[in-house]
This record gives C-alpha cells, sequence and structure tokens, in this order.
C-alpha cells in the first residue's frame, strides 16, 4: 500500500493538538480562513497533500484469483478424478491412451470451467466498483468566502466546511461553530449515541476523545456548524481503521452458503454411487481398470459442472439488470431478499412524489393562491404586499440556497426542497432572499428536530433580534399567545385558533405540505429551545405541492396484485398523507386507519400488533424515527419480510433495521445511503416495485437452471445402471462423451436460463415463503419428473440399437460399429433432450408457448451449438477417434427430436395441470426436504 497522503502533519505521526487551541488559533495553525481558502491555496494543498481519499484495497492478485477457482468442491472432485485416471493409464497397457484421453479431458473441464467462473467473478467485481461509484459523495465547503457543493474527494486540509442533520463526515476536522451540533461516532467507537460536539478548545490527550472534533465516515445526527479540516485521506483516523481491515475476509450470503451445502450433498452422493458402482463391477468380475473407468463415469455423470459459474452469472445479470431499472444494488443479498419481500413501508415525499415542492396557497387571514410550478422563482402572488413579514421570515429561518441556472441545467435548490419552495414563492413576491439574510445576519438557532419538529433562528434586524420560527402547523400553533393580521396583533383566543386549524385541514386535504410561521422579539439570547419557542406570534401558513409521480400509480397497483402489502410512514398531517395515498392508489376505500404518532406511543405490543395484523390500508403519519424503526421490528415479529424506503438520516434506524432498506440516491443523506442495501437513482417507488420483480426473477432463474441441470444428469446416470443391471458389459455413455455433453449442452444454454427476462405473472403471485429454500422439494420433484421422462427416450434409444444389431451382449467390444452407433445415439438422445428441456424449464407455470418459444433467442443460440458440436462429434472423423462414435442417419435424428418433443408435451401436461389449481399461499410451500 502506497504511503498515506493528506494529512498535518504525515499519518504516522501524533495528532496535531487542534482540539487544545481556540477556533483562531486553529485558523492560524492549519492555515486556514474563517471565509474558506482561495483557489490558489486549495490547488497548492491539493497537489501537495493529494486526493481527499482512502487507499484503494489491497485486492487479490490475478493469478490468486484464477486459483481460487481450483478450491471450488466440485473443482476437487474432479481433480481427484483427472489424477486417479493419470494412475490409471500408468497402470495399463501404454498404447491404451483411452484413459490419458479422459484424464485430460476431465482437467480441461476444471480450466474451462475455472475461466468461466474467474471471468465472472472479476467481472462482477468491476461491476458493483463502477454501480457504487454511482452514489454521490458530496460536502459543503466554503471557499474565497462562497459556499459551494464539491465532491468530498476535493477537501484539503485548511477547508472550511458546513455540517448539517444527515451528513456524513468527509475529513478529520476540528469543530469551530457548533449550533446543537452532535455525531454518531460508531464507525470508529462502536457506540451509535449521538455525542454532542463544541467549538470550545478542550484538555483530553487525543483528538479522538476530544468534543471538538469530527471524524471521516461518521454522521451528523442533529443540529448545524463550521468545521476545518485537519487530516485527510488515509490520515484520517477512518483511514487507519480503514487499513487495519483491509485484508478482513468477505463473508458469504446465505444463498452462497446453500449452494455450498448442496454442493457438498451433491458431490458426496457422486462418490457415494461411483464407489458402489466400483464394488459392484469388481464383484461381476470386471478388471479393476475397467470397474474404476466405469465409476469414473458414474461420479462425472451425477456432478453438474458449470453449476458455480452458472449461479454467479445469474446473479451479476440481475444486478445489472437492476442497475438499468435505477436500483443500485449493494449486496447479493439484497438481490435474493427481495424476491420475498411482504411488505414495503415507504415515505411519502420524493419517492410517491416528485420531490419538486412549489407553493402553491397561503393563509395569513386570509387566502393568497401563488402560480408557477418548480423552482425558477416565475409566477404570480395575489395581495403580495400582505405577505412581506410572512415571507421574510421564513426565508430568515431557512438554511437552503437558491441556485440559479447554468447552461443545461434549470433553476434548483441546494438543501432541502421544502425550504427552497419558500425562497421560490418570496422571490416571486419581489424579495431578494440573498440580500435579506445578508442584511440581518443569523446570529442563534435552535436545528430543526423531529420530536419538536420546528426550527428556529435569530437574526439580528435593524428593529433588534427576532426570533423566526417554522414547522409543523400543530406544533407552532402550540408555542403561540398571539396573531398577526395585516401588521395588527390579536389575542390568540379559541375562534382564532379554530379559524387556524380550519385552514390547515382545508389545504392538508388538498394535498398539501403546511409549514406554520411565528415569531418574537428577543433580547438576551435565549440558552434552550423551550426557552426561546414560547409566547410566540403566529404570521400564517404556507402550503406547498409535491405533486405525485406518475409511474407511481401502476406501480403500486403491480405491488397489490403481487400480494405486497404497502404501508405509509410519514412525518406529514394525516389529511396530507391521506390525499396522496388516494392519488396513487395506495388508498382505496372508503375509510384507511389512520394513525399518528402520539397515538402509536399510547399503543403496548400487543395492541400494536393487532393493528398490523388487522386487514385494509394503514396510514402512519406525524411519525418519528422511534415509531418507524418500532413498526418495523413489530412486522417483522409477525413474520414478514419488510422492505423499508427513506431519505433522511432520520430514516437511517429503520433502513439498517429492514430486510431491505431502500434509500434515495437523487436526494437522500449519505447516512441513509450508507444504511440501505439498495440505492434509488431516480427516487422514484416505481424503481422499487421493479426492483422486486426482477429479484423475484433473479431466483426463479435460479431454480430453472438447477432443473435444468440436475434433470439431464439423471437422464446420464440411468442408462449406466441399466446397463450394469441388465448384465452389458460396457458402457452406455463414457465420461468423455458426458464431460462433451456438460461442457456443450449444459453450460450454455443454463447461462442463457439465468439471463432469461421476468414471466408476465411474476408479479401475480404472492411473496414466497421464508421458509421456502432453493433446493425444495418442488424443485427435486420437478428435475425427477423430467430426469425420468428423459432417461425413458435415453435408454429406448441405446436398447434399440444394441437388441438391434443382433449381437449377443458378451460379444460386444468397444470398436464394434454396433456399440459406437448406440453410444453415439445415447450422447445425442441427452443433446436434444436438453434443448428440449431448456424450452420447457422457461416457465413454472405458464406454457412456454405463451412466452414465445424463440423469445430467449440466446438460449436458442445455446442449445443449437450444442446440437451443432453433437452433429461433429457425430461425423467429424476426428472427433470420432476421440469420442469412439459414429456417424448417425437421418431417420436416427427424427427419433431422437420425436423423443424431445415428447419430453416438451410432457412438461406442459404437467404445467396444464398445476395451472388448475390455485397458486399456494407462501405458508404453504413446501421448504427443503
Amino acid at each position: 500500500m502506497p504511503p498515506a497522503r493528506g494529512a498535518v502533519p504525515p499519518a504516522d505521526a501524533p495528532a496535531p493538538p487542534v482540539q487544545r487551541l481556540r477556533a483562531d488559533e486553529v485558523f492560524a495553525a492549519i492555515g486556514g480562513s474563517p471565509h474558506g481558502l482561495s483557489a490558489d491555496e486549495t490547488r497548492t494543498r491539493q497537489e501537495t497533500y493529494g486526493p481527499n481519499e482512502l487507499p484503494r484495497p489491497r485486492r487479490k492478485g490475478v493469478w490468486r484469483h484464477f486459483l481460487a477457482q481450483f478450491t471450488d468442491l466440485f473443482a476437487l472432485v474432479l481433480i481427484a478424478a483427472s489424477a486417479l485416471t493419470f494412475l490409471a493409464y500408468a497402470l495399463q497397457d501404454p498404447r491404451d491412451v483411452g484413459n490419458l484421453q479422459l484424464a485430460f479431458a476431465i482437467l480441461g473441464v476444471v480450466v474451462l470451467n475455472a475461466v468461466i467462473g474467474f471471468v465472472q467473478e472479476y467481472s462482477a467485481e468491476r461491476t458493483a466498483q463502477t454501480l457504487q461509484a454511482m452514489v454521490p459523495h458530496t460536502c459543503r465547503v466554503l471557499r474565497d468566502g462562497e459556499r459551494l457543493e464539491l465532491p468530498s474527494g476535493d477537501l484539503v486540509p485548511g477547508d472550511l466546511v458546513a455540517l448539517e442533520a444527515g451528513d456524513a463526515v468527509s475529513a478529520d476536522c476540528r469543530v469551530v461553530e457548533a449550533h446543537g451540533l452532535s455525531v454518531n461516532n460508531a464507525p470508529l467507537t462502536g457506540e451509535s449515541s449521538a455525542v454532542a460536539r463544541v467549538a470550545e478548545p478542550t484538555a483530553t490527550g487525543t483528538a479522538l476523545e476530544s468534543r471538538n472534533c469530527v471524524f471521516m465516515g461518521t454522521t451528523v445526527v442533529s443540529g448545524s456548524g463550521k468545521a476545518i479540516v485537519y487530516a485527510t485521506g488515509a490520515a484520517t483516523e477512518f483511514g487507519r481503521i480503514f487499513r487495519l481491515t483491509d485484508e478482513a475476509p468477505r463473508q458469504k450470503t446465505p444463498l452462497q452458503r446453500e449452494v455450498a451445502v448442496m454442493a457438498r450433498r451433491v458431490a458426496a452422493l457422486a462418490v457415494a454411487i461411483g464407489a458402489g458402482m466400483f464394488a459392484l463391477r469388481l464383484q461381476t468380475g470386471q478388471p479393476l481398470v475397467s470397474a474404476f473407468v466405469f465409476a469414473l463415469g458414474v461420479m462425472v455423470a451425477l456432478v453438474p459442472e458449470g453449476l458455480p459459474a452458472t449461479l454467479s452469472v445469474s446473479l451479476a445479470i440481475g444486478v445489472r439488470r437492476m442497475a438499468r431499472r435505477q436500483a443500485l444494488v449493494k449486496k447479493l443479498l439484497a438481490v435474493e431478499a427481495l424476491g420475498s419481500t411482504t411488505v414495503v413501508c415507504t415515505d411519502k415525499t420524493g419517492t410517491l412524489t416528485q420531490a419538486e415542492m412549489t407553493v402553491t396557497r397561503i393563509w395569513s387571514g386570509g387566502w393568497h393562491e401563488v402560480s408557477g410550478v418548480g423552482y425558477a422563482p416565475v409566477g404570480e402572488v395575489t395581495d403580495p404586499q400582505d405577505l412581506h413579514e410572512l415571507l421574510l421570515s421564513a426565508v430568515l429561518c431557512t438554511d437552503a440556497r437558491l441556485v440559479p441556472p447554468a447552461e443545461d441545467d434549470g433553476w434548483r435548490v441546494l438543501g432541502d426542497t421544502t425550504e427552497g419552495a419558500i425562497l421560490v414563492a418570496a422571490a416571486k413576491t419581489g424579495l431578494h432572499t440573498a440580500a435579506e439574510k445578508e442584511a440581518s445576519p443569523r446570529v442563534g438557532e435552535f436545528p430543526f428536530d423531529p420530536v419538536r419538529k420546528l426550527m428556529s433562528t435569530v437574526n439580528r434586524t435593524s428593529d433588534g433580534d427576532v426570533l423566526c420560527v417554522k414547522g409543523a402547523p400543530q406544533e407552532v400553533l402550540a408555542r403561540c399567545t398571539r396573531i398577526r393580521f395585516d401588521g395588527t396583533d390579536q389575542e390568540l383566543d379559541t375562534r382564532l385558533r379554530d379559524a387556524v386549524v380550519a385552514a390547515d385541514d382545508t389545504m392538508a386535504g388538498r394535498g398539501l405540505r403546511v409549514l406554520g410561521v411565528a415569531v418574537r422579539p428577543v433580547g438576551e439570547l435565549p440558552r434552550t429551545a423551550e426557552q426561546a419557542e414560547s409566547g410566540l406570534t403566529f404570521l400564517g401558513l404556507i402550503g406547498m405541492l409535491d405533486p405525485p409521480r406518475s409511474e407511481v400509480a401502476e406501480a403500486v397497483r403491480a405491488c397489490h396484485r403481487a400480494g405486497i402489502r404497502i404501508v405509509m410512514l410519514t412525518g406529514d398531517h394525516p389529511l396530507t398523507a391521506e390525499a396522496i395515498a388516494r392519488r396513487v392508489g395506495i388508498v382505496t376505500g372508503p375509510s384507511p386507519t389512520v394513525v399518528t404518532g402520539p397515538e402509536l406511543d399510547s399503543l403496548d405490543a400487543a395492541a400494536l400488533d393487532r393493528l398490523l395484523a388487522a386487514p385494509g390500508q394503514l396510514l402512519l403519519c406525524r411519525v418519528s424515527p422511534e415509531h418507524k424503526m418500532r413498526v418495523v421490528a413489530a412486522l417483522q415479529a409477525r413474520g414478514e419480510v419488510v422492505a423499508v424506503t427513506g431519505d433522511g438520516a432520520n430514516d437511517a434506524p429503520a433502513l439498517k433495521h429492514a430486510d431491505i432498506g431502500v434509500s434515495m440516491g437523487a436526494t437522500g443523506t449519505d447516512v441513509a445511503r450508507e444504511a440501505s442495501e439498495m440505492v434509488l437513482l431516480d427516487d422514484s417507488f416505481a424503481s422499487i416495485t421493479a426492483a422486486v420483480e426482477l429479484g423475484r426473477s433473479v431466483y426463479r432463474n435460479i431454480r430453472k437452471f438447477l432443473a435444468y441441470l440436475f434433470s439431464h444428469n439423471i437422464a446420464e446416470l440411468t442408462p449406466i445402471l441399466a446397463a450394469a443391471f441388465a448384465g452389458f458389459p460396457l458402457v452406455p455413455l463414457t465420461a468423455v462423451q458426458i464431460l462433451a455433453i456438460d461442457l456443450g449442452s449444459d453450460v450454455l444454454p443454463a447461462l442463457a436460463l439465468g439471463a432469461e427476462p421476468p414471466e408476465p405473472d411474476t408479479m401475480d403471485r404472492p411473496p414466497r415463503s421464508r421458509r421456502e429454500r432453493l433446493f425444495s422439494a418442488e424443485l427435486v420433484r420437478r428435475f425427477l419428473f423430467l430426469g425420468a421422462v428423459q432417461s425413458i427416450g435415453v435408454c429406448a434409444v441405446f436398447f434399440w440399437q444394441i437388441h438391434g444389431s443382433g449381437i449377443p451382449y458378451e460379444d460386444f467390444t468397444a470398436s464394434d460399429p454396433a456399440y459406437r452407433k448406440a453410444i453415439t445415439l445415447t450422447q445425442a438422445a441427452i443433446v436434444v433432450s436438453q434443448f428440449f428441456n431448456a424450452l420447457a424449464v422457461r416457465t413454472d407455470r405458464q406454457s412456454v408457448f405463451g412466452v414465445g418459444l424463440f423469445s430467449n433467442p440466446r438460449l436458442i443460440a445455446a442449445g443449437c451449438f450444442g446440437i451443432g458440436l453433437m452433429a461433429a462429434i457425430s461425423y467429424v472423423p476426428v472427433l470420432q477417434d476421440v469420442f469412439n462414435t459414429a456417424a448417425l442417419s437421418a431417420l436416427d435424428w427424427v427419433v431422437l427430436v420425436g423423443f424431445g418433443a415428447l419430453l416438451l408435451g410432457a412438461e406442459e401436461a404437467r404445467k396444464w395441470w398445476v395451472r388448475r389449481a390455485p397458486v399456494p399461499a407462501p405458508e404453504e410451500k413446501e421448504a427443503a426436504p
């Protein structure tokens, strides 16, 4: 690993005692400024310290990656078989090169399988790195006195960064300004509780122990502040831990562990049956080497050599498909679990709606309509002169900034979209928001708190210091004693309170998000939010619309068809939540169950369980992060598989507690994205539905190629056993032929099955049970049925040719033309039937003719390649010598195609019978045997 860069001083030196310095001394020691670094100084430091990035983790070399493929259990079994075959060749007549060819063939299978596995693993790793890089990581920095949003990699020592709730800290910094600032140091300390940060110097021994430093990898839980960077990249505390954990082994997912268990069982079964056949052959007087070769053929027939590579390809295809549907999957476990999701707990803003707030109505004793949409400050406001104080107070209580268009971009908001809508509405009345903020600087702040549901600032105006408050109307109103209309104050009596509540309900009933605004003059700066937010004067209500996304309604209908319940968890007003829920189809009945956060607090565990178990539609409104996590835990206790959506730091606990955490890629905070397993790059609920469909498809595709692989293994084994019990002295299928089938007829079609698109009825079925296993009784029954039908055809063509020759069993030799044609027919019967088998397993219940025989061109091409290879083995003299085969006639091919069509017909009949019965509920499905 290269030496660490980006520190002041180098990484291996003690941390500078920045925690013991005053804020002005910190600027002098590090070479910073309260206005940020200049452009020239930034460039100089970037050249000196390099990018603010952690070193790339050490990865295995290419050869180590490749050699690791030979440690797979199936590969070890085949390597042992190859070694024993080399030994058998050494013990027999050296002129008989059959065993030598077989040994090299088995070894070739191992190498080819390793190449396929290596390519797919390497490709999946590169894809994951590329997808992860698509998630932006930015920070807000002051440079030359201007606040900018930059990639976190551009930070240098001396930069002054702005911190707000939900931010991920991008470097090690010394806090120089703090307003209720607290951080979660769990990545460094393991303690997940919030820790307050201060700007005053401390006397602690190290920066990590001090209360005035924040560190890379931690998250801002609440409050705001400013901090100066003193260490970047590998020189940070997080970088130190990163280096220690660089070589930590990667854990396998449950799906991978399940496949490993299956591999051990199959390998043990193959070895056991092979040993039994070896002993049986010796008892009948067969030579040792011949008995061993026969047993080896049995063992090879039972081992699905292409399974590991096929599995990795299927998962990689699923991840890439999800990425194309705007769903970035960070863990393979999410691909597996998505298919079994039973409940989606979704927030409202940004997921169901467009997250582009626009003020449409304002109430200040009377109604004011606002025209125009989006963030462009273009539109009109009725009677704007009556709203000056209301909108100015709201503007002073915002942290967002309205950014003019640049090149092809339109107007956008830097910060909270709700605050951005307020800035746009104020600009429509003629207020110059940036100038007003500069003229009334902020001298105190009580940041937004999800429990208080309020934000307050103290601004110094020409008339003295004023406290400006905005937040949930009920919370603002509860703290007010007076109300101001047209510049005149009145006592806030019951009649006026009822008028405010009625106006709030009117706007919320139209689906508007409503904020209340209040003010009061202050003398001495209050110490606590409780002191500040009392005795307020109510100014009015601001209602803004976040229209539903056009694609959400169809996605909700798809979830309902799929048996997935949708529960809305939102901090909004119940009427607003219900209005949006009705627009997108979450609520369709006359009276949904609406429960608020305070009502949830009054429910014990049993009552909450009854609430969640009750039929009907459920909306949970005015909920806090604790409420969300409690609801998720209660659903999981009921056996539900829960997906949770969220975009803020307050959603992180629920995201992490869920089976599938789904965060927003465009508007979500860093901490939310870090806590989730899946990131929606377009922030749309429709992408969740698409991801669930693809997750179900990935799981079903794995089941399809397992049925395909294991059914033909039965068809390879059955004629060998039948010949042994019938007393035929030779094998109907040699080990070399089996390997040719596995490579020419198995791997490519199995890969094509892994790329099979979702079946049309994928979202019309209920979610699978959590107890359902990949290698279930249903899957075993299916491949036994397909293998039995194939075996009938394979045994029939072999013994048809043997009996048709009229030669007694004991007179057959390996060079006999009748025997050579018989084993050619056996191999060709398996190859042709596998072509039809691949078509048969494409669907579980629906007729393959319904989805189209040729709708997966990759599968057709792979099957044709296998048949073409079989034809070459039958007709090309060189290959005839290698495989001991003979040319087949046109009639032979007709018979083989007939047996293949019989297999397809039998599977279609089975599906028809299955379709006659209803789809079983998840709890009725069988688990693994």
